[in-house]
């Protein structure tokens, strides 16, 4: 029913609105107070008036498919209900009954059917009559209702329009078995609906499958005792609750447009991940529509994985900026086939605000330990929701950095000062991977391999002696000059050599995890305690200060548009 749709920022400031046609499933991705949320209820207001309102703060604008004369007719004659006793009809309307999960119930609407033809032809200058037989199939899932999707519910007339998403699943064994399958996959329980509680549904979760059909939906004490020894999914955990009532409202309810904020909520990685893929294969081959708001990487992946359509829209708010922008699906898809990739946990970075990347699991920690003791002191040079991760080594760094900012995420690599060693294919890694324009490399190269020369002729090791401080005046304003050059683009050498260049004061000795540890029960782990480091002025306090400058930036260089 929806055709495309219209936010109200783009990738950056000054570039165009972000506008999209809409696939089977719009995943909102992005750090915490993005509008993630804000736009799932933004569309929903717009679905069930047909336009905006004035005080949307994500969404433009919503464009509808049209109906040709034939497809609306079959829609009317497949939901048209009969007239209540004594109910009055209209001349010229119908009665529209639409199974409503999100109330445990059905909608009814009168309308006036050749308005609703006509207009439904012409959805954007939607009077009214659109817009009531569009507010039947618009459906919100939170936190709080998607857990009582699956508690008990009348049978109603069997012979007439279902009731509600259970009654349409008693009915229909086919869809009925699907979603047993899905729920034993997950759990290893055989999900049924026991009709024992005479004109009442309720779903179970049994230990077994039934034998037949008639076990399951009869009365008779063979399907009493069946039903007896299964467990009312109402006792059952919020996880089990969550995924069985997602899963059941989307195949039995038959929402067009469905909006779903956080459906990991409650499940393990795991079931994420599975409710993704099934979602996704559930709608694969429809027109119907979802709309999520996640911050799970696994529930993404699933979706992904089904091979249903798919949009991913990223979207972030800071210092009163908005941005939106698509993300490829194959560069997602890239991002977990490839091994280092995976491992490194880089999916996450979809989820915060800008991630820093270090050579080795040493750098990331002790970084990250910075900056957490910034942001407890409220230090302005500390950086909130900001992703640590690390790679193999200071090469690696370019393979995590490139495919984020191609994302348009502000990803950093910190890099010890032996960068300068590296020459060729390895240095033009460094550069390609910040997105250092091209006609600018082999100026860089060439300034590198000049402070590689000096620092060899100064006689000194350039990471344990000093970093640029061995090197004589001329060459170290050089060599600052090329590093202010790489901090323009995100790229940050430790100017003193390498990690263990850092708060020397405290005199902690060894290399690597060893270094890591002593420096750590130097710094002390009790706030309350004496010993106990705070930030202070210079060092690396500072430099952590610098990084944040430049994912701050607005007009910050190295992310492409």
């Amino acid at each position: 029913m929806i055709e495309k749709i219209k936010l109200k920022s783009g990738s950056s400031q000054g570039q165009p609105y972000l506008e999209f046609e809409i696939t089977p499933i719009t995943i909102f991705v992005g750090p915490n107070n993005s509008g993630k949320s804000r736009v799932l209820i933004e569309i929903e207001n717009f679905s069930r008036r047909t336009h905006g309102q004035a005080n949307d703060l994500v969404l433009d604008q919503l464009t509808f498919a049209p109906f040709t004369q034939a497809e609306i007719e079959e829609e009317i004659t497949r939901i048209e209900t009969v007239p209540n006793v004594g109910e009055n009809v209209s001349p010229g309307h119908v009665i529209l009954s639409k199974i409503n999960p999100q109330n445990n119930g059905a909608i009814r609407q009168q309308v006036n059917r050749q308005g609703l033809i006509n207009e439904a032809q012409n959805p954007n200058t939607s009077q009214g009559h659109y817009r009531s037989f569009l507010n039947m199939y618009t459906m919100r899932l939170d936190g709080t209702n998607r857990l009582n999707l699956l508690t008990e519910q009348n049978a109603g007339d069997l012979q007439q329009t279902p009731a509600n998403h259970l009654a349409h699943l008693f009915i229909n064994n086919e869809l009925r078995k699907e979603v047993r399958r899905i729920v034993y996959e997950a759990f290893g329980k055989y999900y049924v609906v026991d009709p024992t509680n005479i004109g009442k549904l309720r779903v179970r979760l049994a230990g077994r499958a039934p034998v037949s059909e008639r076990e399951e939906k009869g009365w008779e004490n063979e399907s009493i005792n069946f039903h007896k020894d299964a467990i009312e999914i109402i006792h059952a955990s919020d996880g089990v609750k969550a995924f069985s009532g997602i899963i059941t409202t989307i195949l039995a309810g038959d929402p067009k447009i469905t909006l779903i904020d956080e459906p990991e909520a409650f499940l393990h990685p795991s079931l994420s991940n599975k409710l993704g893929n099934e979602i996704g294969k559930s709608l694969s081959a429809t027109k119907k529509r979802l709309f999520v708001s996640t911050h799970s990487s696994h529930f993404l992946m699933g979706c992904i994985q089904s091979g249903s359509p798919l949009n991913i829209v990223r979207l972030t708010y800071k210092n009163n900026l908005a941005t939106s922008r698509i993300l490829p699906k194959d560069k997602i898809l890239n991002l977990m086939r490839n091994p280092l990739l995976r491992s490194t946990g880089v999916l996450n970075g979809l989820f915060y605000e800008c991630v820093i990347v270090t050579e080795a699991d040493s750098d990331r920690a002790f970084y990250n330990e910075i900056n957490e003791r910034l942001l407890a002191k409220s230090d302005e040079r500390g950086i909130v929701n900001c992703l640590f991760i690390n790679a193999q080594n200071k090469q690696t760094v370019w393979d995590i950095v490139h495919p984020l900012r191609e994302l348009g995420i502000p990803a950093v690599g910190i890099i010890d000062i032996d960068v300068l060693k590296e020459g060729g294919q390895v240095f033009s890694k460094l550069l390609n991977g910040a997105f250092i324009p091209e006609p600018s490399h082999q100026a860089l190269q060439n300034q590198r391999q000049t402070m590689k020369t000096a620092f060899e002729t100064s006689g000194q090791d350039m990471k344990r002696d000093g970093g640029v401080e061995i090197l004589d005046e001329p060459n170290k304003e050089s060599c600052n000059n090329l590093f202010n050059q790489l901090e323009e683009y995100g790229v940050f050498v430790i100017r003193n050599g390498e990690l263990e260049s850092w708060l020397t004061d405290l005199g902690a000795t060894g290399h690597g995890s060893k270094w890591l540890i002593d420096v750590f029960e130097k710094m002390g782990a009790n706030p309350e305690e004496l010993n106990y480091l705070k930030p202070s002025v210079g060092d690396v306090w500072d430099f952590i200060g610098k990084v944040k400058t430049w994912i701050e930036d607005p007009n910050k260089k190295g992310i492409p548009k």
